[in-house]
């Protein structure tokens, strides 16, 4: 097969820890052609959708890590699988970026995830078409709405939308003496809507990261265990990430989301569960398959690339 990988640039990699590489390193083994493109790099010429992309060999080496050959401006349709794997924030140029993957998609070509399915599915929103598993949430741009909220239950999270890796994330009480400010500024003045939740104090066992494949749950979960003093389990934010089975509750909210999943054409999500409730569903970049494979042995890269393959008739 021939493999687009749509990234952040390659020299940003953190090998040791980066599930694109663990993909792009099982499909090298497999005998798979890589390519390498950034999301920018697209454009419609005479009706196509075309890329320019590099091919990328991997050096097996841990620094001076892969080999780019010089870029061809290529069909997005000339590949067999095109994986985007860019990181959010889910702005207007990655909203673009899927509009092309549609375009293309239209054309013959095979993106994974869709582009149809990555503006379907807001990493935050996306908990709302499986309410049964969720805390209680408000979704709103209006302060005193929020307020009430965090009124009503005490203790809440508030986030915004279109971030990751714990990033501008608050925990507030109806104490707080910031929480005017912190509404003012998580909302920009009621101009930006955001997402409130009940806070799930299980939170200090993990924030578990559940990987789903092609509509099933892998048998480990990631834990992001919280610094000390600190809210937010993200590794981004310092948290400690532990592999664990999956519970029975885990495995009650995997199955039941990932046929869903699977019918939208979402062939990797990474479903994010505190305590017994489901808090994202995150489709854009999932993360996690090294720390799982290095703690289990699990071969958890070889599961997606085995997807991929069967997803293209390979």
């Amino acid at each position: 097969m021939k493999i687009l990988f749509i990234a952040d640039p390659l020299e940003h990699f953190k090998i040791y820890k980066d599930t694109t590489f663990a993909m792009m390193e099982e499909a090298a083994a497999r005998g798979h052609a890589l390519s390498f493109a950034e999301a920018g790099q697209m454009s419609v010429e005479g009706g196509r959708i075309l890329v320019s992309a590099c091919g990328v060999t991997l050096t097996g080496n841990k620094n001076d890590w892969y080999r780019t050959t010089d870029s061809q401006r290529l069909p997005l349709t000339a590949f067999n699988a095109v994986v985007m794997r860019k990181d959010p924030p889910f702005d207007m140029e990655y909203l673009y970026a899927t509009q092309l993957f549609t375009l293309a998609e239209e054309q013959g070509a095979r993106i994974f995830t869709s582009g149809q399915a990555l503006r379907d599915f807001n990493e935050k929103l996306a908990i709302l078409r499986f309410a049964e598993w969720t805390a209680p949430t408000l979704v709103t741009s209006n302060a005193p709405r929020l307020r009430d909220f965090v009124r009503l239950h005490q203790d809440a999270i508030l986030k915004p939308l279109d971030s990751m890796g714990g990033d501008s994330i608050f925990r507030v009480r109806p104490d707080d003496p910031n929480l005017s400010v912190i509404l003012e500024t998580i909302t920009e003045r009621e101009s930006r809507t955001v997402m409130a939740q009940r806070y799930i104090p299980e939170i200090r066992d993990g924030d578990k990261r559940i990987l789903v494949i092609d509509g099933k749950p892998v048998d480990y979960c990631l834990a992001r265990i919280p610094r000390a003093g600190e809210t937010r389990g993200n590794l981004a934010a310092g948290g400690r990430g532990e592999a664990r089975p999956l519970s029975p509750r885990d495995r009650e909210i995997a199955e039941a989301v990932g046929p869903e999943l699977k019918k939208r054409g979402i062939l990797l999500a990474g479903l994010d569960v505190i305590g017994d409730y489901l808090t994202e569903v995150n489709v854009t970049s999932p993360t996690c398959f090294r720390e799982i494979m290095d703690q289990t042995g699990v071969n958890v890269a070889g599961l997606y690339i085995d997807a991929l393959q069967a997803a293209c008739g390979h």
